[in-house]
């Protein structure tokens, strides 16, 4: 049975109608953050209410533990130096791990005030760090630490890689949650996930034009149904991948709905990986899955 929708033809020339969605490991109770490292040939994800990091070696299909408690950790990404950056969300704080295996704090407040609970980051060509911060991680003991908030709203956030200053980029979301920019870094796009909590908020991926250090011309990029989005990738022609209720929604540059992946769980985040960066990484609920696709990410030195 094909794990497909194809709503617009186009969508006919992305995926493999031979390829099938497969079970990579499951077990988890609310996997998100995958990340792929091509150097190792393996997938890193958060499993956040167990408040752990998993590993799977793509070689041996063997699952480790990677990282146990560490404050419920949420999305994760690389920089261009191939380091692991980690939204921790219980600890409400964004972490760098060394090469070592030392972690570097790189933002836990601005003006002076926690930060509520750093959800997903992604990584831009000059090194700068790009964060958003809704407040999902003190709101519940579930996965995070209930607690106060602090800061005025839930922002988007931008670390300069020179300084380490922390600046918001966008204040106007009721919950920021996945982001990415577009191949040519032009772009930023930023999912809205406030509908998850509150049924009159949004449920759209919003898209920025990117100026330098700053976002500027908002405007909704597509709504996103059902359930919401989260987290989500571009791939080299520009494409996005969105997670949602009913699976991967693949949504052209100009916003058009192309087609579905099915997934029988609400899918969190999804990553690109494998040796030909073709494969299709999704983490749903309890299970990380994976499909082949006709389709590779934006370039990146460590093939993310």
């Amino acid at each position: 049975m094909s794990c497909y929708e194809i709503l617009d033809q186009r969508f006919a020339d992305l995926i493999d109608p031979v390829a099938f969605l497969e079970t990579v490991h499951t077990g988890n109770r609310w996997a998100e953050g995958p990340v792929y490292f091509s150097d190792m040939r393996c997938l890193i994800w958060s499993d956040i209410p167990n408040d752990r990091m998993l590993k799977w070696d793509e070689e041996t299909g063997a699952v480790s533990l990677f990282r146990g408690h560490i404050a419920n950790p949420n999305g994760n990404t690389r920089d261009r130096q191939g380091r692991l950056i980690t939204c921790m969300q219980g600890e409400r704080r964004v972490v760098r791990t060394e090469w070592d295996g030392s972690i570097t704090v790189l933002a836990d407040c601005c003006a002076g005030k926690r930060l509520n609970s750093p959800n997903d980051v992604v990584v831009k060509s000059d090194g700068s760090i790009w964060f958003t911060d809704p407040n999902y991680g003190i709101i519940s003991d579930y996965v995070g630490r209930k607690d106060l908030q602090e800061q005025a709203g839930c922002h988007v956030y931008r670390i300069d890689p020179a300084t380490g200053a922390i600046a918001v980029v966008a204040d106007d979301f009721f919950m920021p949650n996945g982001l990415a920019f577009s191949p040519d870094e032009t772009r930023l796009y930023i999912s809205d996930s406030g509908y998850l909590t509150d049924r009159s908020a949004p449920h759209h991926v919003r898209v920025f034009d990117v100026k330098g250090d700053r976002l500027a011309n908002s405007r909704v990029f597509a709504d996103i149904s059902p359930g919401i989005p989260d987290g989500f990738r571009v791939d080299v022609a520009g494409n996005l991948w969105i997670s949602a209720w009913d699976g991967v929604q693949c949504h052209n540059p100009e916003g058009t709905l192309l087609g579905k992946i099915l997934v029988p769980e609400m899918v969190a985040n999804l990553a690109f990986g494998g040796p030909r960066g073709n494969r299709l990484f999704i983490t749903a609920t309890t299970t990380v899955y994976a499909v082949f696709l006709n389709t590779r990410p934006t370039r990146h030195p460590f093939g993310l």
